[in-house]
């Protein structure tokens, strides 16, 4: 949860409320989508993709992976799954992103990918009492 954009959840209660907010996305004016990643019968992450401009064919992307997982290629896995499905099945033109300066490992797999970083939001980003700044990444169709 360091890098999610979020407070830790207390308790399984608030687990299960994210995930119910998850599954509602999809009726939303600008619905998302997300997946679980399952790894050995467990799921171990998920991601997604939400905040839907569909005029604008353009949407952000979300993700997180257990830390016991890292650097298996799981996320990559998942990550080139959902680009695909994006750019082919939601006839986007753009997928978004916005990290946390320190967070290292999802910089690398976004530049991996071939996201580009636009830009910084300055303290665009609150969490843990503290407003932070996020990187503005984005991947084009044509790109891809």
């Amino acid at each position: 949860m360091r890098w999610f954009g979020c407070d830790a959840m207390a308790d399984l209660a608030a687990a299960s409320q994210l995930i119910e907010v998850f599954a509602n996305w999809r009726t939303m004016p600008n619905p998302g989508t997300r997946w679980g990643i399952e790894y050995q019968g467990q799921i171990v992450g998920s991601c997604g993709l939400f905040k839907w401009d569909r005029n604008g064919k353009h949407c952000h992307i979300g993700y997180e992976l257990a830390q016991g997982h890292w650097g298996q290629g799981l996320m990559r896995e998942a990550l080139l799954a959902i680009l695909a499905w994006g750019f082919e099945h939601m006839a986007l033109n753009r997928i978004q992103a916005q990290v946390h300066p320190q967070n290292t490992a999802s910089i690398k797999s976004l530049e991996s990918l071939g996201f580009v970083q636009e830009g910084c939001f300055r303290e665009a980003g609150v969490w843990h009492g503290q407003h932070h700044d996020l990187l503005q990444y984005a991947l084009l169709k044509r790109d891809w």
